[in-house]
């Protein structure tokens, strides 16, 4: 079936460009998984990658996160080729937490919150006492403190999301790629994780990419929607531009009602059967 649903217009901003794709293709061995796609997103941006499994959704935010090379075209980081920043100045900007992340067998919290301190570590720049303010408000910030001395293969899917998460905070990043954080995580400690990660995004200015599932909470905490099929970017804009029943018939095969959250406003999404 032909996507007939059209890009948005690009949202007028004077916002920055912080991460690029131009005209990307992504492929494992001779299997092309994206092709000849653009995405900008901006300085300060929270947008959630949506679309169905085998979408490339997790493909594009690896080479985002510069684990995957593009075959052709680049990613950009502040206007620089991604692939050709040196991996310690990446990490010092841009932190990826991948879908199951796994620690060391016996790794406790604090060691592990500490490990994103590394990339500002030189032989000549040791561990501080600043590396530790940073640590402890990491993990006060994320209500991880009691759980420091915890391993973190002895805590539950909420709270090893949130000390991943804090890990990624004591990094320093400005830039925060999530791929499914939300996976295998009860709907209550899903919501836990994503007003996280809303905060943030609204209080401490984090430049949020997320990869989720559900719509209605892609919704609900992302400003901008980007949805896949097959490959490439079929619609891009705020959940209202992009949350249509037209364009989940064309995506998702998905004969839905799309109205208003009762509670955030935001669009929800009502299926009501399979089109295929």
């Amino acid at each position: 079936m032909t996507i007939e649903t059209e890009l948005a217009p690009p949202a007028t901003s004077t916002a920055p460009v912080r991460l690029a794709a131009e005209h990307v293709r992504l492929a494992y061995d001779d299997r092309v998984v994206v092709d000849d796609l653009d995405l900008e997103l901006t300085e300060g941006s929270f947008t959630a990658i949506v679309g169905p499994n085998g979408c490339g959704k997790s493909t594009l935010l690896r080479a985002l996160g510069r684990l995957l090379r593009p075959t052709a075209g680049q990613v950009l980081l502040d206007g620089r080729s991604i692939a050709r920043t040196p991996t310690r100045e990446v990490a010092k900007v841009l932190g990826l937490l991948p879908q199951t992340p796994v620690a060391p067998e016996g790794l406790t919290v604090g060691d592990l919150v500490a490990r994103g301190r590394h990339p500002h570590q030189t032989w000549l720049r040791q561990w501080s006492r600043d590396d530790e303010a940073v640590v402890a408000e990491a993990l006060a910030w994320t209500d991880m403190s009691d759980l420091a001395e915890r391993p973190v293969d002895a805590l539950s899917g909420g709270q090893r999301q949130r000390a991943w998460i804090s890990m990624a905070l004591a990094q320093g990043t400005d830039l925060l790629l999530l791929d499914e954080p939300t996976t295998y995580l009860d709907l209550s400690h899903q919501i836990d994780v994503l007003d996280l990660v809303g905060r943030l995004h609204a209080e401490r200015g984090r430049t949020v990419v997320v990869v989720l599932h559900d719509l209605n909470l892609a919704a609900r905490y992302a400003k901008r929607l980007v949805a896949m099929k097959d490959g490439a970017l079929v619609a891009s804009g705020t959940p209202a531009e992009v949350l249509t029943e037209q364009l989940l018939a064309d995506v998702f095969d998905l004969e839905a009602r799309v109205l208003p959250d009762p509670v955030a406003g935001t669009p929800m999404v009502v299926p009501v059967r399979r089109l295929r």
